[in-house]
Formats: C-alpha cells, structure tokens, sequence
C-alpha cells in the first residue's frame, strides 16, 4: 500500500512510503500524476531549448544519426514535424555542412538526407550536454537506484510502444517511429 502526504508545491498526493507492493490501480494512479508533472516539466524545458541555439538542428540530427539516411518527408513525419518546417531546417543545416543530400536509389527524383561526420559530432555535443545535466540531478541517488530507474523506465517504454503498436494495428514492431527516440538517443 501507498502512503501520500500532500506536498506543498503540487498540492497533490504524492507517495512518501512504500510498503510492500501496490495494486495496479495505485501504482496507476500515482505514475499517471508523476507523467503529468514530467511532461510539464519536460514540455518547459523544450520551450526554453526552442529559444537556444542549435535547438531544431537537435531533434533532426538525432533522428538523422539513429536512423540514418531518409526522405525529408520521412524525416518530418519521424520527427512529429511539419515539412515546410523541416525543408526550412534541413536547408540550414545543409548549408553549414550538418546535413547532405544525395540520389534516393529507390527513386532518383528523389533525396536521401544524412548527417555528416559533423553533424554526427554536433548530434554527440548535443548528447554529450543532455547527458551531464541528467547526471548532475541523479548524481544523489544510489546506483541501485538508478539502475533500476534505467530498467523499469525502459520496460514501460517498451510496453507503452507495444500497447500503441496495437492500438494502430502495426503489431509488435518496435522499429516504426511511434517508437519516436530510440534508447540512449
């Protein structure tokens, strides 16, 4: 069972104590609430990336380094984005040598985008700057402890793209982009 006390700043009960295990219903009751306060804050903190530098070559470059090379359009629908908006960035980052178009072997009239051996670097400067601000907040937690944030989040991951894969009637297949972010992008 789940003991909650209300925390100050949320207003909301949050759990201060495990004892032994909780039903689905509790543990769905609290994760649903901690998602929510996780997308807000992650949804804030991608407003204020929106305003720094290097924010769209971000989102591009990852889908472009993990999934290799793709069709702008691929490349939009993978990333959640509008195609304008996608042309507009890819055009920049082309022009800074991030990104290089060449002959789709499927269809000539068409362009394969990939990322270059600088934008490959730029993508793991990106990485490399999520990474070391993620560890400075786990840095106070014990190694069992972030192991097994690694494990579980990993595991409801998986079973959220399962269950969504379902949900669209593609099956099992964890590779489409509903998966949208591979692990350790």
């Amino acid at each position: 069972m789940i003991k909650g006390t209300a925390d100050s700043s949320t207003r909301a009960a949050r759990p201060v104590a495990i004892e032994g295990t909780a039903s689905a219903e509790e543990t769905a009751s609290v994760l649903g609430a901690e998602l929510v306060r996780m997308t807000r804050l992650i949804a804030a903190w991608k407003q204020r990336a929106r305003t720094e530098a290097g924010a769209a070559d971000r989102v591009l470059l990852a889908r472009l380094v993990n999934d290799g090379p793709r069709r702008a359009t691929d490349l939009a629908a993978d990333a959640f984005l509008d195609l304008s908006t996608v042309s507009r960035q890819v055009r920049s980052l082309v022009e800074r040598g991030l990104v290089e178009r060449h002959p789709d072997p499927e269809d000539r009239r068409g362009s394969l985008l990939s990322a270059t051996g600088a934008g490959r670097l730029r993508f793991e400067e990106y990485r490399s700057q999520r990474d070391a601000q993620l560890a400075t907040f786990l840095e106070a937690w014990s190694g069992e402890d972030r192991y097994q944030l690694m494990r579980l989040l990993a595991r409801l991951t998986d079973d959220l793209v399962r269950h969504q894969h379902m949900q669209l009637g593609t099956g099992g297949n964890s590779d489409s982009a509903a998966q949208q972010g591979e692990r350790h992008e």
